[in-house]
C-alpha cells in the first residue's frame, strides 16, 4: 500500500495553525497517526505545559481501538506517556506518526516525545522539519539510534511557516499586527467578525506580553481590550499617540494588575517577547516597517465605509483557515 506522506503531513499542518500563537512560549505543532493505512486521528500541541502533539495523537489513536481504556481518563503527559509505555503491547508496531516539528529529545514541563517513541517504536516516523531550539532537538537521531526508519523533510517549507513565530521570538521577539475587516474591506462601525473569531482573540490576547493600540481607537471606541470570554488575562497596553489626554474612566485604564502606558514611538515596545498591535489601516502604515506578520480576519458580510481602496504592500500570504463564518489570512512581511 503506498501511503502519501505529504497528504497526512499537511493535515496536520492545517490542524496546527488553528491553534497557532495560543502554545506560546511553545511552537504550534500538529501530529497524525496513520495505522495500516487508516488514519486515526489528528492531534495539536494546545497549551505549553500540556501533552506535546504527537502524544495527543498516539493516545486518541491507542483509543479508537481499545475505546474503553483507563487511558480516555488521563489527561497529563507523564500519565498518558507511563501508561503507553507499559501497555502498548505492540500497538503501534504497523502504524506511521507524522509530525510537524522534531520529537523533543529533552525532558522539561513534560517528558520526552523521543523517548516515548522509541520505546513504542512505529514503523516509520515522518518529521516535516528539525526542532530550531538546540535544547529540545536531537529527536532525529535518537529515533534512528533506536531503528526506528525516520523520514524527515516531508511539507519541509510549510511546516518553516508555521513555526515563523516561533522561531522569530526565540531570537527576539515576534510583532504582529491584528485587523479585521467586511468582505469589501470596510473596518468601522462596530464589530466586524464571529464570535468564534472574537474569542480566538482572546484566547490570543490571554498569552500576550504586550497589546498595542491607536489613540484614535482609544477615543473612538473606549475599548475594554481583555481576555473575558475566555477568563484570561487583560494584557499590559501601550497606546501609540502623540496626544496624551485621554478619558482615564473607561474600562481599559481600570482593570487591576494591568499596564497601560502611552508612548510615541512604535520602538519603545522591543523589550517584550510576544507582541499584537490591534487597529486599521492608518495605524497599520505607521508600524508596517516594525512588525512580523499581519493576521487579517474577513467576514462575509459587507457595508459601506473607511476601506483599504488606497493601501498596499508585499505581504507574502503563507496559510488561510476558517473560523466560524470569517476567514483569517495570515501573512508575513
Amino acid at each position: 500500500m503506498i501511503i502519501d506522506d505529504s497528504f497526512y503531513m499537511n493535515l496536520a499542518i492545517d490542524e496546527a495553525w488553528k491553534y497557532q500563537l495560543l502554545a506560546y512560549p511553545n511552537p504550534a505543532v500538529g501530529s497524525a497517526v496513520v495505522k495500516a493505512g487508516r488514519l486515526l486521528c489528528v492531534e495539536v500541541h494546545k497549551e505549553a505545559g500540556s501533552p506535546h502533539a504527537e502524544v495527543l495523537a498516539l493516545k486518541e489513536a491507542f483509543l479508537k481501538s481499545n475505546p474503553k481504556s483507563s487511558l480516555q481518563n488521563l489527561e497529563t503527559s507523564h500519565e498518558i506517556h507511563d501508561f503507553l509505555i507499559k501497555n502498548h503491547n505492540g500497538y503501534f508496531n504497523d502504524c506511521e506518526v507524522y509530525v510537524t516539528l522534531e520529537p523533543c529529545a529533552h525532558v522539561g514541563r513534560t517528558p520526552s516525545c523521543a523517548y516515548l517513541l522509541s520505546i513504542l517504536k512505529p514503523k516509520r516516523v515522518i518529521i516535516a522539519t528539525i526542532d530550531p531550539n538546540p535544547e529540545a532537538s536531537g529527536g532525529y537521531g535518537k529515533l534512528k539510534e533506536k531503528n526506528i526508519e525516520v523520514v524527515l523533510g516531508v511539507a519541509k517549507q510549510k511546516a518553516t511557516d508555521l513555526l515563523y513565530p516561533f522561531i522569530k521570538w526565540q531570537q527576539n521577539n515576534f510583532k504582529f499586527f491584528k485587523m479585521a475587516m467586511r468582505l469589501n474591506g470596510s473596518i468601522d462601525g462596530g464589530y466586524i467578525t464571529s464570535k468564534e473569531s472574537l474569542k480566538y482573540v482572546h484566547q490570543i490576547r490571554d498569552k500576550l506580553d504586550l497589546l498595542v493600540i491607536g489613540g484614535n481607537t482609544v477615543r473612538t471606541d473606549s475599548p475594554t481590550l481583555d481576555s473575558r470570554l475566555v477568563n484570561g488575562k487583560a494584557p499590559d497596553i501601550k497606546i501609540l499617540s502623540m496626544k496624551k489626554e485621554f478619558d482615564r474612566t473607561i474600562p481599559l485604564f481600570n482593570i487591576k494588575n494591568r499596564n497601560v502606558e502611552i508612548i510615541d514611538n512604535i520602538k519603545k515596545i522591543n523589550n517584550k517577547s510576544f507582541i499584537m498591535i490591534e487597529g486599521g489601516y492608518s495605524l497599520l502604515k505607521e508600524v508596517i516597517n516594525e512588525i512580523d506578520m499581519l493576521l487579517v480576519f474577513v467576514s462575509s458580510s459587507m457595508k459601506n465605509g473607511l476601506n483599504a481602496e488606497h493601501f498596499y504592500h508585499d505581504f507574502e500570504f503563507i496559510h488561510t483557515n476558517n473560523i466560524g463564518q470569517d476567514t483569517l489570512f495570515w501573512l508575513k512581511i
